[in-house]
């Protein structure tokens, strides 16, 4: 486990560590796992400045080098895919690859609007237990944080930003995901310089929750490649 890269597990906008209940303990059977939960979500504090992506980024960077100490692969769901590409392209000797689950935003649906109603149709694809605990993690993000976040998740190019990444990159969605279409995937494995899809069958946006396991070994086969010495 020593020789394998680190896995970095990061949510979307809104949300904490539990969206990887399932997941998590999976990947830490093969390689050293961090969960991160990000400032001004799961009860944190909010920060007292304005953090758009890039930002966070570097904020992320910074508790790379201090607590996993080596090049990771980071996965990010949702939003978390936006700060994981940010930091790929910002810091590219952290990141030794990259996992993209439900990545937003479509280019082709970037509203407020357009992504409250996919987010709705979504509700009611997910089980019970999945949608009750979105709800309780939204509850413990403040309004005003959110909102300032969602802001900076419609404006972030990550179409563009994916392609500055040399890294094995994996796209993951379910195949139902009314977020992360599958045109809009395609495109941005296309995008990536090292890209590939895994789809899921019949489950919504939040499949790292619902089918933890295809998702586990779709990201192990990233880390794998990502390992020197082996090919993408």
């Amino acid at each position: 486990m020593a020789s394998f890269p680190a896995i970095v597990l990061l949510h979307g906008v809104g949300m904490s560590h539990r969206s990887f209940l399932r997941l998590h303990p999976l990947l830490a059977q093969t390689a050293a796992v961090h969960s991160i939960d990000l400032p001004g979500f799961a009860g944190l504090p909010v920060p007292d400045r304005n953090v758009p992506v890039a930002m966070m980024a570097d904020a992320l960077a910074e508790l790379l080098r201090r607590v996993v100490g080596r090049p990771a692969v980071i996965v990010g769901h949702s939003m978390g895919a936006q700060w994981a590409v940010e930091t790929a392209s910002r810091h590219p000797d952290l990141v030794s690859g990259l996992a993209l689950i439900g990545p937003v935003v479509d280019d082709h649906h970037r509203t407020l609007g357009a992504q409250a109603l996919a987010l709705s149709r979504d509700g009611l694809l997910e089980p019970p237990r999945v949608n009750a605990r979105v709800t309780l993690d939204y509850f413990r993000t403040r309004p005003r944080w959110f909102f300032a976040q969602v802001r900076h998740m419609l404006a972030y190019p990550i179409e563009d930003r994916v392609a500055e990444v040399d890294v094995p990159t994996l796209l993951v969605r379910g195949g139902r995901d009314p977020i992360a279409g599958d045109t809009w995937v395609a495109r941005l494995a296309g995008r990536a310089a090292r890209g590939s899809v895994l789809v899921v069958p019949g489950k919504g946006h939040h499949v790292e929750r619902t089918a933890a396991e295809p998702v586990a070994r779709g990201i192990l086969a990233v880390a794998a490649s990502s390992e020197p010495g082996e090919g993408p």
